[in-house]
């Protein structure tokens, strides 16, 4: 499969290879790996590419590990060295660029609309099902059936969701903490948002274009040509990577021992990459595999560090430990770090019914969740989901929400404000948090 595989994706990359090869070692690029502007220019006229061009085969090429960031500079990975000769390395290097198709979207205007925003990032979650669909289907389907396969999951996913926007988000206990910071201040008549009115027919179509548009651009769809409407289909690289997903969501649905040997840390980085079903399997066979108060110690240990995303990962797996682990978890609702998700916690194992964040967390706690989340956010999730983690929050009043952000506490407050500011569609929503942002810096109250 490789051997066949391997020359569809060697075209794709074609110009990734080629700026690879021209830059060799590069002794200084920007902050995020991007090539200088002079390099850019210089690419362009080696290899008669536009600037542009040569700056996202740049892009392409650091995805896929053809240059590696070395101490502020770049030069060739691995990848690069094996480029020829290893079809197994060549198909892996696409792998990671269809992986990261959202980056490689190109964004419509639309998107200066908060809605699309929003909408866009919850239609991240249901790429799979699309995806799996055209995979079944093996054939060319037409966008509007795409279109109304995408409305009906972000419908469903709308009801389904308790706290509304932010329950979509990939991050654990977002929507614990945007349900806690909407509770603990003013309601609006109607109350959340889980009622609002379905998206329109027309963000749905300029999501759906805008998921396509990176699909295509990672070679992972095609354009069916001649079709009585625009349509698309899977190309062999898209069927072997919904191939691949599947598969390993199934083994890991089948056999929890995969991470049994690990660390919690090592196991919480690899369960974020599951969803919530195979996760719980891996959390119950870890948990298993080692004496109860030596399984919550190392997790809680885990959720100390500096990763808000292992933190909420952490108290997940803490779920499948019950009441063995509740005089530890008690014990951690005394440190700062650790006390919502703890109360959280605590408040579920002894309320079958259903837990009320706001009712269990104060305004303090629910802030520090909340800017916690949206720490998890911006290191681990598309930054398009940071808009909806605002709006979902804010019930209306952002300037309320950054203002309680900045008193958190929270060591990360004024990178997920300054993140906010940079990536907000609103412009006035946008000044806020920078406001905010500035205010946390100068030690404003």
């Amino acid at each position: 499969m490789p051997a066949e595989l391997a020359p569809l994706a060697r075209r794709i990359l074609a110009d990734a290879v080629r700026v690879a090869r021209w830059a060799g070692e590069l002794g200084r690029v920007g902050k995020r790996g991007e090539l200088l502007p002079e390099d850019a220019r210089a690419a362009g006229r080696a290899l008669a590419m536009t600037v542009g061009a040569a700056a996202k085969a740049w892009g392409q090429a650091l995805l896929t590990g053809l240059v590696e960031l070395r101490d502020g500079g770049a030069g060739p990975g691995w990848r690069l060295h094996a480029w020829e000769h290893d079809d197994e390395a060549v198909v892996r290097g696409w792998a990671a660029l269809f992986d990261a198709w959202t980056l490689l979207a190109p964004v419509p205007p639309a998107a200066l609309r908060g809605v699309f925003a929003v909408l866009a990032g919850q239609a991240v979650d249901q790429a799979p099902q699309l995806l799996s669909f055209l995979h079944l289907v093996d054939g060319p389907v037409p966008d509007g059936e795409l279109m109304e396969l995408l409305r009906r999951g972000l419908d469903e996913r709308r009801h389904g969701a308790g706290a509304g926007l932010a329950a979509l988000s990939p991050v654990p206990h977002a929507a614990s903490a945007v349900s806690a910071v909407r509770g603990s201040g003013p309601r609006t008549a109607d109350g959340p948002e889980a009622d609002s009115p379905p998206p329109a027919p027309s963000d749905v179509a300029a999501v759906l274009e805008w998921m396509v548009d990176g699909l295509l651009a990672v070679g992972a769809v095609v354009r069916e040509p001649g079709a009585a409407e625009p349509s698309v289909r899977l190309s062999p690289l898209g069927h072997w990577a919904v191939r691949a997903k599947l598969e390993e969501i199934c083994t890991v649905a089948q056999t929890a021992a995969g991470h049994i040997e690990q660390s919690a840390r090592e196991l919480l980085t690899a369960c974020s990459r599951y969803s919530p079903g195979p996760a719980r399997a891996e959390y119950r066979a870890w948990v298993a595999a080692r004496p109860a108060d030596r399984a919550v110690s190392e997790l809680l240990e885990a959720a100390r560090g500096d990763d808000a995303l292992l933190r909420g990962l952490a108290f997940e797996a803490l779920r499948v430990a019950g009441g063995t682990a509740e005089q530890a978890v008690r014990a951690a609702a005394e440190e700062p770090v650790l006390r919502p998700y703890a109360l959280l916690w605590l408040a579920e194992q002894s309320d079958e019914g259903g837990v009320v964040p706001a009712d269990v967390l104060s305004r303090e706690d629910a802030a520090w969740l909340w800017v916690d989340t949206g720490a998890a956010v911006l290191d681990h999730a598309d930054t398009a989901l940071l808009a909806g983690h605002v709006e979902a929050a804010a019930a209306g009043d952002p300037v309320r929400l950054f203002a309680r952000a900045r008193q958190s506490g929270h060591p990360r407050a004024a990178s997920v404000l300054t993140a906010v500011a940079a990536t907000h569609p609103d412009p006035a929503v946008a000044r806020a948090a920078r406001r905010s942002a500035f205010s946390v810096h100068d030690g404003g109250a």
